[in-house]
């Protein structure tokens, strides 16, 4: 098990609830980088919103959060990682990883994201653009990240019409996959 496994996606992609079904299915150790960027929002009084210009200005807010993530997955082999860039990050330092992007349509992204932040009807839509504006910002102009580069991942799936329940068991079966192959002595999977 001590393959990691990244779960990335943008606002409202469903990764937290695929990754709970994960966990459940895999009994693995578990970190999500949105709570932690949720929790130092919190800590400072201020909306995500507000911590995202915040972290536009200050790179030590998303060095900090990445380098917790970094640290985490050297302690718990096997982990589940999830957050926008935890597969650039397992990706960059070397991490033997079986990386995962959740897709979904930003319609439905925005009435999820919607409904769990709490916010009125009226721009859901404005509200995740502005979130995903400045996310791609940030990582662009700290790690030369683009986020919309798939190339990295090894597993791509869509959570528009597929239930997390299945997407976990999906992700599940293909790690289990790579295990036996590398148990066969085939080549680890490389990215």
């Amino acid at each position: 098990m001590s393959l990691l496994i990244t779960i990335s996606g943008l606002p409202g992609s469903g990764t937290s609830t695929l990754c709970g079904h994960l966990i459940e299915l895999s009994g693995r150790p578990y970190v999500n980088a949105g709570r932690i960027f949720r929790d130092l929002a919190s800590e400072r009084n201020l909306s995500l919103a507000d911590f995202g210009i915040l972290a536009e200005e200050n790179d030590e807010i998303d060095r900090c959060l990445d380098a917790r993530m970094v640290e985490f997955a050297g302690q718990q082999p096997g982990a589940v990682l999830e957050g926008r860039v935890t597969g650039w990050m397992a990706h960059r330092h070397q991490l033997q990883a079986f990386k995962v992007w959740i897709a979904a349509d930003i319609h439905i992204r925005a009435s999820r994201v919607g409904g769990r932040d709490e916010q009125s009807q009226q721009d859901p839509i404005d509200a995740v653009r502005e979130r995903e504006k400045s996310e791609h910002s940030r990582y662009s102009d700290y790690y030369g990240i683009d986020l919309k580069d798939m190339s990295i991942y090894d597993l791509v799936l869509n959570s528009e019409q597929i239930d997390a329940e299945q997407l976990a068991q999906q992700i599940h079966d293909a790690v289990r996959t790579v295990h036996s192959s590398n148990f066969l002595g085939e080549a680890p999977h490389d990215s």
